[in-house]
């Protein structure tokens, strides 16, 4: 209600215009000195007034400022999540050219993942497949003049090539062929017949190679793959499959070689051909395949044999070095003991036919008669694994060896011999054991008396 200054207002009273209404409207005097009451109540209302902005104002700056705060923390989120996916990019940027360099890296350049994961086949053939050659070998023979191909690998950058043996027996001049088609001639370095491994050397440089891992870490149901050459004619060719079984003895050309055996497939001209793991490394060299049918008439399918790289690397090296297998050397003639014999008790082992006079076995002790089964800590149950394990030990090294004498253990040091330069890898059988080394199976006349000197029976 509106007042005003020097002035009376009087108004008629009015009655409620509902029934019964207690309220009644009076006269109202308003006077002069009153007129000030609304100008407190103005005032007032003004300061409240000014209350009100002064709050709006201090709320609006609060706001302000939390606005500033919350746009400063999100600033700073984004910074970061920014930081984050340029981490994130490069990290796929350094990835995809490594990729890259995979596929046009030379091999000699490239190493196994390095993180440890398994490469695919692609992979390691990316990798590898230059640094395989195939091989080709001219002999002469009685018929006439041969050929014989088969593959190799290339192990050093100044063109050392590993094959097999029986690729380049007899030839009167080699050569190999590169992944890319160039022919090259190759003179031989050495080779172990009695391994089936051989060594050549090309004249070349900047060359492409392979890197040697190890055999003996591989686990039966491993995949494989192999590069070679086979038939002759299909280069550079791939087969993938697993590791079938270790430690196989496999007759070739009358010698016991210790194989891998694979699944992987294999053909002629794959010999001397490299074996991978899938990090890209070799850890076999392919030698031999059964085909065609068993003495049952069952077909023979995925049988494929490799030497493992860990029975020739030693090897490999004398011949790089030397042109021949030094090597440790025992010197003794020994023979299996076969399963006949040791239904009489006999342990499996190395039955040492002879000591040779003057050499490591006689220096130690060793005696005629007695039984090698361990050497150095590994086990030995026949001809061919003392062989094999002869080739972890080198020339005057002392090792451990264990025979067994008259039904007894004797526990004996020696200090091994280099092998002599006309001596065959293995140490000599028996003249008068057969190819199979059954020396032990016909039991000779007065058995008795054979086997006295191993439990006195008399």
């Amino acid at each position: 209600m509106d007042t005003y200054e020097n002035e009376y207002i009087s108004e008629p009273a009015r009655k409620s215009p509902f029934a019964d209404s207690p309220y009644e409207c009076a006269y109202v005097e308003v006077e002069a000195q009153k007129v000030d009451a609304p100008k407190t109540k103005k005032n007032k209302g003004r300061r409240r007034g000014l209350k009100a902005i002064v709050a709006v104002v201090v709320l609006l700056v609060c706001c302000a400022g939390t606005a500033v705060g919350v746009s400063g923390v999100w600033q700073n989120q984004l910074a970061k999540m920014e930081a984050a996916m340029n981490d994130k990019f490069a990290a796929l940027e350094q990835l995809y050219s490594e990729k890259q360099q995979q596929t046009t890296q030379s091999p000699n350049t490239q190493t196994p993942n390095t993180d440890g994961s398994a490469m695919t086949p692609g992979q390691v053939y990316a990798q590898n497949a230059e640094a395989v050659v195939a091989v080709s070998a001219v002999y002469k023979s009685a018929s006439g003049t041969g050929e014989s191909r088969g593959s190799g690998f290339i192990i050093s950058a100044d063109g050392y090539v590993v094959t097999n043996y029986h690729v380049i027996e007899n030839a009167t001049s080699v050569s190999i062929t590169t992944h890319a088609g160039k022919s090259i001639d190759a003179t031989v370095k050495g080779y172990d017949a009695s391994n089936d491994v051989a060594l050549l050397k090309l004249e070349a440089e900047d060359m492409p190679y392979v890197t040697l891992g190890s055999s003996d870490a591989l686990q039966v149901g491993d995949q494989v793959a192999a590069i070679g050459n086979p038939l002759g004619d299909l280069a550079s060719s791939l087969t993938v499959g697993y590791v079938s079984a270790k430690d196989r003895v496999v007759n070739t050309d009358g010698e016991a070689i210790n194989m891998l055996q694979t699944d992987a497939a294999i053909n002629s001209g794959n010999s001397g051909g490299p074996l991978f793991n899938m990090n890209g490394q070799v850890i076999g060299i392919i030698t031999a395949k059964y085909s065609g049918s068993s003495d049952s008439g069952a077909s023979i399918e995925g049988l494929g044999f490799a030497i493992p790289i860990d029975d020739v690397t030693g090897i490999i090296s004398d011949l790089k070095e030397f042109g021949y297998v030094t090597g440790a050397y025992l010197g003794v003639s020994v023979r299996d003991v076969n399963e006949s014999a040791q239904e009489y008790g006999l342990p499996a082992g190395a039955y040492v036919a002879e000591v040779t006079e003057g050499h490591a076995a006689e220096r130690a002790g060793v005696k005629a008669g007695d039984i090698i089964v361990d050497l150095g800590g590994y086990t030995v149950d026949s001809v061919t694994t003392l062989t094999r394990v002869l080739r972890r030990f080198e020339a005057d090294q002392t090792v451990s060896i264990t025979v067994v004498r008259n039904g007894q253990k004797v526990y004996l040091e020696i200090t091994l011999d280099e092998k002599p330069v006309a001596q065959e890898d293995s140490e000599q059988q028996d003249s008068n054991s057969n190819n199979n080394n059954n020396y032990f199976g016909q039991l000779p006349n007065g058995w008795q008396d054979f086997l006295s000197p191993f439990f006195g029976i008399g």
